[in-house]
């Protein structure tokens, strides 16, 4: 009876963190044409619905029925699983994010933490070890459409994932050398306190060149602008997708929204502190109203990943794509020196002067 009930109440905040993230995605692609429209002079999305509130959904049901074509020359099996393995990394990561305060609350006589699906002590490796799953899907998706523009898209993500992942991990292992932990919510803790606590200002050394290297990093992890080579749709047509219609479409636009969230996510819990206040305690703790202080904090936790989100835009309306071998030579001969450097002096800094 109790495994039935925990498996139900697990379930649930499953249910309840996918419904979330997949609403967000709904949201955000209607948000990057408002933003890139306004930042460029012009209205965006406008005839579906009130100033074009109905546009996503719009998408969504013509994804839904357009035809699904699957070309005679493909690989029929991994042409169809290469969307799969793309989308579920992308979302099994949001089980170790931290989307607000560690309470612990009663349900039926079992203890839960309603704002984290699981707290285990190894999140930072979990997130990316399936992120690097996610990328198998694109090179996948690009070999098995047996068309040339889609075989150089997933090469090219294949390259690029290799390069920039190794930048993601080893901008994190400054962080994790101050907090002591691989747990998203003991590295959040550490930061309580105020923006000062932040692992972005916090001494003994501030990780803000981790955070630059993470941020660009994250962008060519997602295959955003300016950093969009897999896509590319003035070289390769669509690159490692161009061959897919409908709902396997639908799952590799899911799945890139879904990361763009998940490195945000990661983002301000590792670097801004997550759902942290940058003040010393919550306000509403201050005025009595400690029952309803985690408010607080997962507005602070929203607020902290819609800006990066809102980052994401704000570059793809205003850099231009790089050119291949400039990615590559930015990835291993500017970022992959800079990371290695902020951990040497991190691990000195933190020997020498323990938090």
């Amino acid at each position: 009876m109790e495994i039935g009930l925990r498996l139900a109440v697990s379930l649930a905040q499953i249910a309840a963190v996918m419904g979330v993230v997949m609403l967000t995605v709904m949201v955000l692609t209607l948000a990057e044409r408002k933003v890139l429209g306004w930042m460029q002079d012009r209205m965006g999305p406008m005839e579906v619905g009130p100033y074009g509130v109905l546009q996503p959904i719009a998408d969504g049901l013509k994804l839904f029925f357009k035809e699904d074509i699957i070309p005679a020359g493909a690989n029929k099996f991994l042409f169809t699983l290469a969307p799969i393995l793309a989308l579920v990394p992308a979302l099994i990561g949001f089980a170790v994010i931290p989307f607000g305060p560690s309470l612990t609350i009663e349900v039926f006589g079992m203890q839960i933490k309603p704002f984290v699906i699981s707290d285990i002590n190894i999140g930072i490796l979990y997130i990316l070890a399936f992120a690097s799953i996610g990328a198998y899907g694109i090179i996948l998706g690009g070999w098995s459409s047996n068309s040339k523009y889609s075989l150089l898209g997933g090469l090219r993500s294949a390259a690029q994932v290799i390069s920039y992942e190794l930048n993601v991990g080893l901008a994190i292992v400054g962080v994790i050398l101050l907090s002591g932990s691989l747990s998203l919510v003991k590295i959040t803790e550490a930061q309580a306190g105020g923006f000062w606590n932040w692992f972005i200002l916090a001494m003994p050394f501030p990780q803000i060149f981790a955070f630059v290297v993470y941020v660009i990093s994250a962008v060519a992890e997602t295959n955003r602008v300016p950093f969009d080579l897999p896509e590319a749709e003035s070289e390769l047509v669509a690159g490692f997708f161009t061959e897919y219609s409908g709902m396997r479409f639908a799952f590799f636009f899911i799945a890139e929204y879904a990361n763009m969230i998940l490195v945000s996510c990661v983002a301000a819990a590792l670097f801004l502190g997550g759902w942290n206040a940058p003040y010393p305690g919550t306000i509403l703790g201050y005025i009595g109203l400690d029952s309803l202080a985690w408010m607080e904090n997962v507005v602070w936790f929203a607020v902290k990943v819609y800006f990066f989100l809102f980052l994401f835009f704000w570059l793809r309306a205003t850099l231009p794509r790089l050119r291949y071998d400039q990615l590559m030579r930015f990835g291993w001969k500017v970022m992959l020196p800079i990371a290695l450097g902020n951990i040497v002096l991190t691990a000195i800094a933190a020997y020498f002067f323990p938090r």
